[in-house]
Protein backbone atom coordinates (compact mmCIF):
# COMPACT_ATOMS: atom_id res chain seq x y z
CA UNK A 1 0.00 0.00 0.00
CA UNK A 2 1.38 3.32 -0.59
CA UNK A 3 2.11 5.66 1.85
CA UNK A 4 0.19 8.87 2.58
CA UNK A 5 1.77 12.28 1.01
CA UNK A 6 1.02 16.18 1.24
CA UNK A 7 0.30 16.16 -2.55
CA UNK A 8 0.60 13.81 -6.08
CA UNK A 9 1.61 14.36 -9.32
CA UNK A 10 2.84 12.80 -12.14
CA UNK A 11 5.87 13.19 -13.85
CA UNK A 12 8.22 12.31 -16.87
CA UNK A 13 11.24 11.29 -15.01
CA UNK A 14 14.38 9.76 -16.65
CA UNK A 15 15.54 5.98 -16.69
CA UNK A 16 17.31 5.48 -13.04
CA UNK A 17 21.05 5.18 -14.60
CA UNK A 18 20.24 6.69 -17.67
CA UNK A 19 23.26 9.36 -18.73
CA UNK A 20 19.94 12.04 -18.15
CA UNK A 21 19.08 10.42 -14.69
CA UNK A 22 22.90 10.36 -13.69
CA UNK A 23 23.80 13.81 -15.11
CA UNK A 24 20.34 15.59 -13.45
CA UNK A 25 20.65 14.10 -10.03
CA UNK A 26 24.24 15.25 -10.35
CA UNK A 27 22.70 19.03 -10.91
CA UNK A 28 20.46 18.97 -8.35
CA UNK A 29 22.53 17.41 -5.77
CA UNK A 30 20.01 14.67 -5.11
CA UNK A 31 17.81 11.41 -7.06
CA UNK A 32 14.26 11.53 -6.25
CA UNK A 33 14.40 7.79 -6.68
CA UNK A 34 16.98 6.30 -4.50
CA UNK A 35 17.40 9.80 -2.08
CA UNK A 36 20.93 9.42 -3.13
CA UNK A 37 22.47 13.05 -2.08
CA UNK A 38 25.78 13.99 -4.53
CA UNK A 39 28.02 16.92 -3.81
CA UNK A 40 28.15 19.87 -6.02
CA UNK A 41 29.64 19.28 -9.95
CA UNK A 42 32.90 20.23 -10.77
CA UNK A 43 31.22 22.52 -13.51
CA UNK A 44 29.86 24.58 -10.22
CA UNK A 45 32.78 26.22 -9.41
CA UNK A 46 32.31 28.54 -12.46
CA UNK A 47 28.37 29.86 -11.18
CA UNK A 48 27.93 33.10 -10.46
CA UNK A 49 26.80 31.86 -7.05
CA UNK A 50 26.87 29.08 -4.53
CA UNK A 51 24.96 25.87 -6.55
CA UNK A 52 22.83 25.09 -3.70
CA UNK A 53 21.19 28.75 -4.15
CA UNK A 54 20.68 28.22 -7.85
CA UNK A 55 19.52 24.55 -7.65
CA UNK A 56 17.19 25.02 -4.66
CA UNK A 57 13.98 25.29 -6.38
CA UNK A 58 13.80 22.44 -8.65
CA UNK A 59 15.95 20.23 -5.78
CA UNK A 60 12.52 19.90 -4.44
CA UNK A 61 10.77 18.22 -6.90
CA UNK A 62 14.14 15.73 -8.29
CA UNK A 63 14.81 16.29 -12.09
CA UNK A 64 11.43 15.68 -13.73
CA UNK A 65 8.99 16.99 -16.53
CA UNK A 66 5.27 17.91 -15.20
CA UNK A 67 2.57 15.84 -16.89
CA UNK A 68 -0.47 16.99 -14.06
CA UNK A 69 1.05 18.98 -11.69
CA UNK A 70 1.03 18.40 -8.03
CA UNK A 71 -2.05 18.03 -6.39
CA UNK A 72 -3.99 17.11 -3.32
CA UNK A 73 -6.28 14.21 -3.56
CA UNK A 74 -10.23 14.99 -3.15
CA UNK A 75 -12.21 13.53 -0.60
CA UNK A 76 -12.67 10.15 -0.90
CA UNK A 77 -9.75 9.41 -3.44
CA UNK A 78 -6.93 7.88 -2.70
CA UNK A 79 -3.48 6.90 -3.43
CA UNK A 80 -4.16 3.65 -4.67
CA UNK A 81 -6.45 4.20 -6.93
CA UNK A 82 -4.74 7.05 -8.17
CA UNK A 83 -1.60 4.68 -9.09
CA UNK A 84 -4.51 2.02 -10.86
CA UNK A 85 -6.19 4.84 -12.80
CA UNK A 86 -2.64 6.44 -13.95
CA UNK A 87 -1.79 2.65 -14.94
CA UNK A 88 -4.54 1.71 -16.82
CA UNK A 89 -4.38 5.53 -18.64
CA UNK A 90 -0.70 4.10 -19.48
CA UNK A 91 -1.41 0.74 -20.28
CA UNK A 92 -3.16 2.94 -23.69
CA UNK A 93 0.08 4.92 -24.65
CA UNK A 94 3.35 3.85 -26.14
CA UNK A 95 6.78 5.22 -25.32
CA UNK A 96 7.15 8.27 -26.20
CA UNK A 97 10.13 10.91 -26.88
CA UNK A 98 10.52 14.58 -26.29
CA UNK A 99 12.87 15.07 -28.94
CA UNK A 100 16.04 16.17 -28.38
CA UNK A 101 16.51 18.69 -25.84
CA UNK A 102 18.12 22.08 -25.48
CA UNK A 103 18.88 24.34 -22.30
CA UNK A 104 16.82 27.58 -22.51
CA UNK A 105 15.88 30.66 -20.43
CA UNK A 106 11.82 30.59 -19.44
CA UNK A 107 11.30 33.85 -17.94
CA UNK A 108 13.75 34.09 -15.13
CA UNK A 109 14.66 30.57 -14.66
CA UNK A 110 16.24 27.83 -16.98
CA UNK A 111 15.40 24.44 -18.20
CA UNK A 112 15.90 21.70 -20.72
CA UNK A 113 12.73 22.25 -23.42
CA UNK A 114 11.77 20.40 -26.70
CA UNK A 115 14.32 21.60 -29.43
CA UNK A 116 10.33 20.33 -31.10
CA UNK A 117 7.85 19.27 -29.21
CA UNK A 118 6.15 16.08 -30.52
CA UNK A 119 2.36 15.73 -31.13
CA UNK A 120 2.61 12.50 -29.24
CA UNK A 121 3.85 14.15 -25.92
CA UNK A 122 1.32 17.26 -25.80
CA UNK A 123 -1.59 14.08 -26.53
CA UNK A 124 -0.18 11.98 -23.14
CA UNK A 125 -0.02 14.99 -21.36
CA UNK A 126 -3.39 16.19 -22.13
CA UNK A 127 -4.60 12.66 -21.34
CA UNK A 128 -3.06 12.24 -18.26
CA UNK A 129 -4.23 15.86 -17.24
CA UNK A 130 -8.09 15.22 -18.29
CA UNK A 131 -8.13 11.26 -17.31
CA UNK A 132 -6.61 11.92 -13.43
CA UNK A 133 -8.66 15.25 -12.51
CA UNK A 134 -11.50 13.41 -10.94
CA UNK A 135 -8.74 12.80 -7.97
CA UNK A 136 -8.06 16.39 -7.64
CA UNK A 137 -9.21 18.47 -5.04
CA UNK A 138 -9.59 21.98 -6.22
CA UNK A 139 -6.63 24.60 -5.82
CA UNK A 140 -7.01 26.51 -2.37
CA UNK A 141 -6.73 30.15 -2.70
CA UNK A 142 -3.19 30.87 -1.61
CA UNK A 143 -2.36 28.28 -4.52
CA UNK A 144 -4.71 30.35 -7.31
CA UNK A 145 -3.36 33.93 -5.86
CA UNK A 146 0.97 32.45 -6.07
CA UNK A 147 -0.41 31.23 -9.95
CA UNK A 148 -1.88 34.05 -10.87
CA UNK A 149 1.34 36.42 -9.35
CA UNK A 150 3.43 35.23 -12.52
CA UNK A 151 0.64 36.96 -14.78
CA UNK A 152 -1.61 34.38 -16.87
CA UNK A 153 -2.94 35.14 -20.03
CA UNK A 154 -7.01 34.79 -20.37
CA UNK A 155 -6.24 31.29 -21.77
CA UNK A 156 -3.93 30.34 -19.18
CA UNK A 157 -6.36 31.59 -16.50
CA UNK A 158 -9.44 29.60 -17.93
CA UNK A 159 -6.94 26.46 -17.68
CA UNK A 160 -6.44 27.31 -14.16
CA UNK A 161 -9.52 28.05 -12.83
CA UNK A 162 -10.75 24.36 -15.50
CA UNK A 163 -7.63 21.98 -14.58
CA UNK A 164 -6.55 23.54 -11.14
CA UNK A 165 -2.76 24.97 -13.78
CA UNK A 166 -2.51 27.08 -16.18
CA UNK A 167 0.44 25.69 -18.71
CA UNK A 168 -1.70 22.52 -20.29
CA UNK A 169 -3.92 21.60 -23.15
CA UNK A 170 -2.61 23.86 -25.37
CA UNK A 171 -0.65 25.59 -23.24
CA UNK A 172 1.66 22.56 -22.31
CA UNK A 173 5.61 23.21 -23.26
CA UNK A 174 7.55 19.86 -22.11
CA UNK A 175 10.13 21.34 -19.70
CA UNK A 176 12.92 19.91 -16.79
CA UNK A 177 13.62 22.79 -14.77
CA UNK A 178 17.33 23.12 -13.89
CA UNK A 179 17.16 26.36 -11.59
CA UNK A 180 15.60 29.12 -9.47
CA UNK A 181 14.79 32.19 -10.81
CA UNK A 182 18.15 33.79 -11.96
CA UNK A 183 19.56 37.62 -12.06
CA UNK A 184 19.91 39.04 -15.73
CA UNK A 185 23.03 39.04 -15.83
CA UNK A 186 23.05 35.61 -14.70
CA UNK A 187 21.81 33.84 -17.30
CA UNK A 188 24.64 33.75 -19.80
CA UNK A 189 27.18 32.27 -17.36
CA UNK A 190 24.61 29.48 -16.02
CA UNK A 191 23.46 28.44 -19.12
CA UNK A 192 26.92 27.62 -19.97
CA UNK A 193 27.74 25.86 -17.29
CA UNK A 194 24.37 23.75 -17.57
CA UNK A 195 24.93 23.61 -21.38
CA UNK A 196 28.54 21.67 -20.50
CA UNK A 197 26.91 19.50 -17.86
CA UNK A 198 24.47 18.26 -20.10
CA UNK A 199 25.97 18.15 -23.26
CA UNK A 200 26.29 14.36 -22.75
CA UNK A 201 22.40 13.70 -22.56
CA UNK A 202 21.72 16.67 -25.24
CA UNK A 203 23.21 14.76 -27.73
CA UNK A 204 20.46 12.23 -27.74
CA UNK A 205 16.51 12.44 -27.51
CA UNK A 206 15.43 10.61 -24.73
CA UNK A 207 12.85 8.03 -23.96
CA UNK A 208 9.73 8.50 -21.66
CA UNK A 209 8.50 4.75 -20.81
CA UNK A 210 6.71 5.29 -17.71
CA UNK A 211 4.36 7.69 -16.22
CA UNK A 212 6.22 8.41 -12.41
CA UNK A 213 4.11 9.02 -9.61
CA UNK A 214 5.29 11.26 -7.52
CA UNK A 215 4.56 12.51 -3.85
CA UNK A 216 5.54 14.99 -1.69
CA UNK A 217 6.02 14.38 1.85
CA UNK A 218 5.70 16.67 4.74
CA UNK A 219 8.91 18.80 4.47
CA UNK A 220 7.72 19.76 1.00
CA UNK A 221 10.32 17.23 -1.14
CA UNK A 222 8.93 15.21 -3.91
CA UNK A 223 9.65 11.70 -4.24
CA UNK A 224 9.38 8.93 -6.75
CA UNK A 225 6.27 6.69 -5.47
CA UNK A 226 6.39 4.47 -8.50
CA UNK A 227 6.94 3.90 -11.93
CA UNK A 228 3.71 3.18 -14.47
CA UNK A 229 4.96 1.53 -17.91
CA UNK A 230 3.64 3.13 -20.90
CA UNK A 231 2.57 -0.62 -22.46
CA UNK A 232 0.38 0.96 -25.49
Amino acid sequence: MLRHYERYALFFAPAQGGVLARLGAAWLGRDAGTGARFAPPEAAADLPRPHAEITATPRRYGLHGTLKSPMRLAPGCGAEALARAAQALADCYAPVSPGRLRVARLGHFLALVSEVQPHALSALAAAVVEALDGFRAPPAADELARRRAAGLTRAQEHMLLRWGSPRVMDEFRFHITLTGPLEAAEIAPVTRVAEAHFAPALARAPVMSSLALFGEDGDGVFLLVRRLPLRG
